[in-house]
C-alpha cells in the first residue's frame, strides 16, 4: 500500500488503487490469519488492529491533506476526524451482523460503495470530475 501512496500524485486514483489490491488480497476474509486471531487470540487480534489503525491513520491522512493541496478535497475538512471515520467505515463494512452475507453477499460492492460514499463527502467540484470518472469505469467492468 505504501508503494501505491508513493507513486499516485492523485488522492482519489490511490483510494481506488487500494481498493484494488485489498480486494485481490482478501478474497477469503475466514481464511484470513486476521480472522483466525481474533476468534481464538482476540487480545493478540485487538493489539494487531490498532497497530492497523495507526499505519492506516498516518496514510489516510497523508491522502488527505495531499488532496486539499491538489484542489480535489475541501480545504475545511477536518483530517483528523475524516481519517478515523474512513478506518471506522472500512472496517465496519466487515461486520456480518451489520451487512449481512444473505443481503451483502458482494465485498466489491460494499467497498466501491462506501469509497464513493465516502469520497463524494470531501471533493471539490475538480474532484467530483475525477471522481465521476472512476465510478463511470467502475461500472464499466462490472457491466462486462
Amino acid at each position: 500500500i505504501d508503494c501505491i501512496c508513493n507513486a499516485s500524485s492523485n488522492p482519489i486514483e490511490e483510494l481506488y488503487d487500494i481498493k484494488l489490491f485489498v480486494m485481490q488480497h482478501l478474497k477469503n476474509e475466514q481464511a484470513s490469519p486476521q480472522f483466525q486471531l481474533k476468534k481464538y487470540y482476540p487480545d493478540i487480534y485487538e493489539a494487531l488492529k490498532f497497530k492497523q489503525f495507526e499505519k492506516m491513520q498516518e496514510s489516510v491522512k497523508e491522502s488527505l491533506q495531499k488532496g486539499v493541496d491538489t484542489g480535489l478535497f475541501r480545504s475545511d475538512i477536518d483530517l483528523e476526524f475524516i481519517s478515523r471515520m474512513y478506518f471506522n467505515g472500512m472496517t465496519g463494512i466487515k461486520d456480518e451482523t451489520i451487512f449481512p452475507k444473505e443481503l451483502f453477499n458482494n465485498m466489491d460492492y460494499l467497498m466501491e460503495s462506501y469509497l464513493e460514499y465516502h469520497l463524494r463527502a470531501i471533493v471539490t467540484t475538480k474532484g467530483l470530475h475525477i471522481l465521476n470518472k472512476f465510478i463511470n469505469q467502475s461500472t464499466v467492468k462490472h457491466n462486462v
